[in-house]
């Protein structure tokens, strides 16, 4: 690590640099590209997927949909001054299992529009007749549909403030739907609008968060919003650890390329597309995107084998001590029941995926997750865990209960969380909580050794399972016997029990 306000060794990434630097680089020159493509929620994620695959498009001579990103919450601060100061660039780290490195710099990013510096240009920006796909990365909970009613919550304060007559967008909404109004007036088509997020049928969840906004605002508005703009669904994949000190150091070590935020990631990289999404769209296939006609399938065995079973190590493995996905996936206690609520849980719960070995799939995760090199953080995976749980593992849960399945190592992954939300683990050292809904969560999670189910009755979280006779029971004996014997030898005894 370097010392506290020390520069590391190497040549700084920026424009004047790149060309001197020995990375893979971009080979088409980035003064000829122009934004086609409007990014919102320029995180780690994005820049090690779909500016990956865009950076690919323009080395294919697709120059005209480069990526102008634009961030909406105070932390993309940050994101903006590293970018302006390196015109852009930045550096992929892909991390194997083997410990080989293989950096890239990737320009496929060329403009980067700070929200609250200037509303009224990210509005003109996103209304451009140039722009033509805007694409998300807002988070799971970031769309505000309550996933019990199917409906847009507009409750947020920003988000009540935006819909207020002549305000100045703020919100993710205001600026999208803005922008759309101004196209619709001006008869300029809309743009797509494309969710990358973590969400069952994203493309339906983003038209109705969207047209449920525009419709607040005006009907006639809303209702043109859902039947004019597409609203393709897709699957993302690519597992993606937050950058850290040690990475840059690394890359200005071993590489000499001094980059402020480089992004690391696994060599796995998939997407699948819903066909039809854009009769003006790229030609996304020629850069290895699987364009489907039904992206369900492939949606559900991503979120309820690998974003579910990131659900299952997490908490599990913390509570056991561990701070590293590869480190609980050496626990072979931990790995076996992970494969448990694969196969007998969560797979029971899918359709056939086309050209896929389900548990193949399945074993496939542990190597990813086991991956060395990545070192993703499971404070990473249990974070957000009122979107996440809701999202990923409740509807195994919910289905599995239809079909009269087994439930209990789901329940045992929800009394995990809960556990893990009383903010201390098993050694008495501190627990960080990283929640949306963050008061809520403690406030159950501080009751329930007295009142056993007063975590399940988070309803906006929950739903109607506290009062499922079979989950809840499930729940509270999973509960007890993390309070008394521990994480791993809970783990133990269900799957002792269920052989």
């Amino acid at each position: 690590m370097t010392a506290c306000g020390q520069q590391p060794d190497g040549v700084p990434l920026r424009a004047a640099t790149v060309a001197d630097l020995p990375l893979p680089q971009p080979s088409y020159d980035r003064s000829q590209v122009t934004v086609g493509i409007v990014h919102l929620g320029v995180g780690g994620f994005h820049r090690a997927h779909e500016a990956v695959f865009v950076d690919r498009l323009l080395s294919a001579g697709a120059t005209d949909w480069g990526i102008c990103g634009v961030g909406t919450q105070p932390a993309d601060r940050r994101m903006r001054d590293v970018l302006r100061a390196q015109d852009g660039l930045y550096t992929v780290l892909l991390k194997h299992p083997d410990g080989r490195i293989e950096p890239q710099v990737i320009g496929s990013l060329v403009e980067y529009l700070y929200a609250p510096d200037d509303p009224e240009e990210v509005v003109e920006r996103l209304a451009a007749a140039t722009t033509r796909l805007v694409s998300l990365t807002i988070t799971e909970g970031g769309y505000l549909v309550d996933p019990l009613t199917g409906v847009f919550r507009p409750d947020e304060p920003a988000v009540q403030l935006d819909l207020q007559p002549g305000s100045q967008p703020t919100t993710v909404f205001g600026l999208v739907v803005e922008a759309l109004a101004r196209r619709r007036d001006r008869g300029t088509p809309p743009f797509t609008v494309l969710s990358c997020d973590n969400v069952p049928q994203n493309g339906e969840i983003a038209r109705t968060a969207f047209s449920g906004f525009a419709a607040l605002r005006d009907p006639e508005l809303g209702e043109w919003v859902r039947s004019r703009v597409l609203f393709p669904s897709s699957m993302v994949d690519r597992i993606t650890p937050a950058t850290t000190d040690a990475d840059r150091d690394l890359l200005a070590s071993r590489f000499g390329v001094r980059d402020a935020w480089p992004v690391v990631c696994e060599p796995y990289l998939q997407w699948v597309l819903e066909d039809g999404s854009s009769a003006a769209g790229p030609a996304w296939e020629d850069v290895g995107v699987q364009v489907v006609e039904d992206v369900h399938p492939y949606e559900l065995m991503k979120l309820r084998l690998l974003n579910a079973g990131h659900q299952a190590l997490g908490y599990l493995g913390y509570l056991a001590g561990y701070r590293y996905t590869d480190e609980a996936c050496g626990d072979p206690v931990l790995t076996g029941f992970l494969l448990d609520y694969m196969e007998l849980e969560a797979t029971p719960t899918l359709r056939p995926v086309p050209g896929v070995d389900l548990p193949a799939y399945s074993r496939s995760l542990l190597e990813r997750f086991g991956n060395p090199a990545v070192r993703d953080a499971l404070s990473r995976l249990c974070a957000e865990s009122s979107d996440r749980i809701a999202t990923f593992l409740l509807p195994v849960v919910r289905e599995q209960l239809a079909r009269g399945g087994d439930v209990r190592r789901s329940a045992l992954v929800c009394a995990a969380w809960a556990r893990y939300a009383e903010g201390v683990d098993e050694q008495g050292s501190p627990i960080e909580v990283v929640d949306r809904l963050l008061e809520t969560v403690r406030e159950a999670a501080a009751a329930q050794r007295d009142d056993p189910t007063a975590f399940l009755r988070q309803v906006g979280v929950f739903g109607e399972l506290a009062s499922d006779p079979v989950f809840s029971a499930a729940f509270v004996e999973h509960l007890r016997s993390l309070h008394e014997h521990g994480a791993r030898a809970t783990v133990e005894r269900l799957v002792a029990a269920a052989r």
